[in-house]
């Protein structure tokens, strides 16, 4: 008999509540490189989300050493995320710490107001991020902004789980929830003229996700003419899947900006910390586009300042940092990595392909509506459309990423290093990057799957295009 996904999570909520403390069987699986996730309820549940309650709260106090020990907790909209942070919660508590519960937010509140409001002893935001929504799963932090990964604690975790290290305290810790929404959307709105600001037509679709909530609030007081697809929260995402890279989860806000002739398009993921860009004519825009386009205008405006980019990022970034007056800095793919290398470098601002957008005035966290402002902002001085201010960026032929499912990848790095290396400038501080004059490329093992992914940008689309060939030739032998 087939079960649908509410069926199911019914069921396994009513199960978990028996056996909370009872034996419990952890998927190792679930632990990634940035993040605790799989599928609810078979991988992750409410008992696994006591379990990593009270490792975490055990982790906090042999940090810490302070007696009263307050642990924020945010959860996206999806269907699973009541049942786990019940779980999450009772672990928590039931090992003496307090929990502060944000509710719903979106991954950059729940950043915002663990530094705001200075919880010092971290937080888990329970969240998938853009994972479909049979899944879910846990983001931990230390203290923002830095994340708790698999080289600085997830494995730890993960370890006490299985050991079963744990202890129920004496003095049980409280829940205290906190709003957080106005006081968020007053720290985005900082900085911005909306005075000036023409009354641009914006289509934002937030696909049924907990973004949903921001954008009444942070848009009532500007000129700007929205349209807001989705706003309901659902948490079943009825009308596409929340990842907003995919362009088949675009077709609805591309039809809409062509039909309400907006100037701008703009989608959000399941957690809200990445944003995506249409122009007018309902056209992607890279996210190596808007990285180089708002590096450009911050280093003009800040010159001397740091700003970073990953390795599989256009070269296009490096030259618009340095056009501006910025100092470049070149980076490993993953939040977790650029968080940290930015609060140790004092670095500005930074971008990833994925969509991810850092800030330093924003605790060294994403900044989606920083970047969403920044560019409405230019559109309305200069006076351009969205395509022509993303026009001078447009310098190379970009590949996109390219996946090959490889069991040997050492082995095909050394290959590919000792076949380009001559020549070109190497690169191996996340994979292999090599630059030439006209052209270059990443290739770099996936955290996360047993596949290499591969990078390949040049100044004319046909050498890009022959060099994509050349290098899947030798990576698939």
């Amino acid at each position: 008999m087939k079960i649908n996904y509410r069926e199911r999570q019914s069921r396994a909520k009513m199960k978990i509540k028996v056996n909370l403390k009872g034996e419990s069987f952890i998927n190792s699986k679930i632990f990634k490189s940035y993040d605790i996730r799989g599928k609810y309820p078979e991988e992750v549940n409410e008992q696994v989300a006591y379990k990593i309650g009270q490792a975490f709260t055990k982790m906090v106090k042999q940090r810490r050493k302070v007696k009263k020990i307050d642990i924020v907790v945010g959860q996206d909209n999806r269907l699973s995320s009541p049942p786990l942070f019940r779980g999450l919660s009772q672990g928590i508590i039931d090992s003496g710490a307090n929990v502060v519960s944000l509710g719903v937010c979106t991954a950059p509140m729940f950043y915002f107001a663990s530094k705001h409001y200075k919880f010092d002893d971290g937080g888990i935001m329970i969240t998938a991020s853009h994972n479909p929504p049979q899944y879910n799963g846990f983001k931990i932090v230390k203290e923002v902004p830095i994340p708790i990964d698999s080289q600085t604690g997830l494995e730890k975790i993960k370890k006490m789980i299985i050991k079963e290290e744990f202890k129920i305290s004496k003095t049980k810790g409280k829940i205290f929830k906190k709003s957080i929404l106005q006081e968020y959307v007053k720290f985005n709105l900082k900085g911005f003229d909306f005075a000036r600001m023409l009354p641009l037509r914006v289509v934002i679709d937030t696909g049924n996700t907990s973004s949903g909530i921001i954008i009444p609030e942070i848009f009532k007081k500007t000129k700007l003419k929205i349209a807001h697809l989705f706003p309901r929260l659902d948490g079943n995402y009825p009308n596409h899947p929340p990842d907003c890279l995919k362009k088949e989860n675009l077709k609805q806000l591309q039809k809409e900006v062509l039909k309400k002739k907006a100037d701008l398009g703009v989608a959000f993921d399941g957690d809200g910390d990445r944003i995506v860009f249409l122009d007018e004519q309902g056209k992607f825009i890279s996210p190596n586009i808007i990285t180089a386009a708002l590096a450009s205008t911050l280093a003009k405006e800040n010159p001397g300042e740091k700003f970073i980019y990953t390795v599989r990022g256009s070269k296009i970034i490096s030259e618009a940092i340095k056009e501006g007056g910025g100092r470049p800095v070149i980076w490993r793919v993953g939040h977790s990595y650029i968080k940290r290398k930015m609060r140790k470098d004092n670095i500005l601002f930074g971008g990833e392909a994925s969509g991810h957008y850092y800030l330093r005035e924003h605790y060294f966290s994403e900044a989606p509506f920083f970047v969403l402002f920044k560019i409405l902002g230019e559109m309305s001085q200069s006076k351009k459309k969205i395509s022509e201010l993303a026009k001078p960026f447009q310098r190379y032929f970009h590949s996109g990423e390219v996946n090959f499912k490889v069991k040997d990848k050492k082995k095909v790095l050394k290959t590919l290093e000792k076949k380009f290396s001559k020549g070109g400038k190497v690169l191996k501080i996340d994979g292999l990057r090599v630059d030439f004059p006209d052209w270059w490329f990443n290739v770099r093992p996936s955290h996360t799957e047993p596949v290499l992914r591969l990078v390949v940008e040049a100044k004319i689309k046909k050498l890009m295009e022959k060099k994509v060939k050349e290098i899947k030739s030798i990576i698939l032998g």
